[in-house]
């Protein structure tokens, strides 16, 4: 790992434990010191799994700042601070920096999309503005654009953006973006299918959803193969694909939501439009589940 580097291995998607009521902080506050004593390397706060676009602004300012205390440096800190609107995702990320996070999470624009220079616009202008590193987060099949790989190549030589989260599924171009930026930003796997793979292109980790029920198992994965052990690595890949490709049955996290609360951790409680786990999707997921020894 680089001087530079943000982190190296797993970085837990987290989700966000909802009631009714709001953000349960009981629940919160749990998982992440479970997530800590599992000896995670790093949280995301907020992103996608965690719910971050159905958060208002306060609340995920909130859960930022949560975090960070009940944290307290035993892992770092990644805020989730992108949108669809660039002044927007600058107060956010100006906030979670003073407010302590190790990191920004930055996505590309959703929804009114960019063009390739609209997005380096976008992504200098955000790093420009704040104080901590920055990994870009790249997955099309939500946003409708990819980052190209010539697109990272603009960006590489910024010196608060560090990383790449790379749910693109495309190996391809993760392989022509490692051409181009070389040792210039860290790369890490957003799909939990592929973390070998994109390791074997010198990856630095995951951005998982796995990690949420599985903490050890997944760092088990990484640490095989920064080990050299790449074998051992690609069988545990193997071994845990059925239970990935159950946790993408629905949309994220929908699935994860339901694994969650069978385990204890928090209600099965989404805000809309995302509803609860449609039951067929549910028993292959907990068969799954009891199949790993995770219930």
């Amino acid at each position: 790992m680089t001087d530079s580097s943000i982190f190296k291995g797993v970085a837990t998607a987290l989700i966000t434990p909802l009631n009714e009521h709001g953000v349960d902080y009981e629940a919160f506050g749990r998982v992440i010191d479970w997530q800590c004593e599992q000896g995670i390397n790093a949280l995301v706060i907020a992103g996608t799994t965690g719910e971050g676009s159905t958060l208002n602004d306060a609340e995920h300012k909130a859960v930022v700042k949560f975090s960070v205390e009940r944290i307290a440096g035993r892992c770092k800190v990644i805020a989730a601070t992108g949108s669809n609107d660039t002044a927007y995702a600058i107060q956010l990320s100006k906030y979670c920096c003073d407010a302590g996070a190790d990191a920004l999470l930055v996505i590309t624009p959703y929804y009114n999309k960019a063009t390739q220079n609209g997005l380096i616009t976008s992504f200098t202008k955000i790093a420009d503005a704040v104080t901590k590193p920055i990994i870009l987060y790249n997955v099309p099949s939500r946003t409708g654009v990819n980052i190209e790989p010539e697109t990272y190549a603009a960006v590489a030589d910024h010196p608060m953006i560090k990383g790449i989260k790379e749910a693109n599924s495309n190996i391809s171009k993760i392989v022509h973006t490692v051409q181009l930026v070389g040792d210039k930003l860290d790369i890490y796997s957003g799909n939990d299918d592929q973390i070998v793979p994109i390791l074997s292109m010198g990856g630095k980790g995951v951005i998982s959803v796995l990690s949420n029920v599985a903490p050890k198992q997944t760092m088990d994965i990484c640490n095989k193969f920064f080990a050299g052990d790449i074998k051992g690595a690609a069988e545990l890949q193997c071994r845990y694909l059925p239970l990935i490709n159950a946790l993408f049955s629905e949309v994220n996290p929908i699935p994860v939501k339901a694994a969650m609360a069978a385990m204890g951790w928090c209600d099965n409680y989404l805000r809309l439009p995302l509803t609860p786990m449609e039951a067929k999707h549910w028993e292959h997921l907990k068969a799954l589940m009891q199949e790993q020894g995770l219930i």
